[in-house]
């Protein structure tokens, strides 16, 4: 993979991360997170899709776009859940 391609995968990340995130009631989030919550939300969003038996219909760069909100969705609720966090208000 060369500079390029690994720039784009860390802005799908970044991209799938926010979304996720936003969609769980957290957004604001710096760029850093966003990247690590796609890159979690792959990992987990492909673990639900093999356990439910259902495949991505969108993929870029091998990322499963679709799935990896799904999976940053659910481990920001989960972790928010565990820590106590509430929904940031914007003031």
């Amino acid at each position: 993979m060369n500079f390029f391609g690994f720039l784009v995968l860390l802005v799908v990340a970044a991209f799938c991360g926010s979304i996720g995130a936003a969609l769980a009631g957290y957004s604001g989030r710096g760029c850093l997170t966003s990247i690590i919550l796609g890159f979690i939300g792959a990992l987990i969003g492909t673990w639900f899709s093999k356990i439910l038996g259902i495949g991505d219909f969108l993929y870029y760069h091998s990322i499963p776009i679709f799935w990896s909100i799904v999976g940053s969705t659910i481990f920001v609720a989960v972790v928010s859940l565990l820590t106590g966090n509430r929904r940031r208000k914007k003031s």
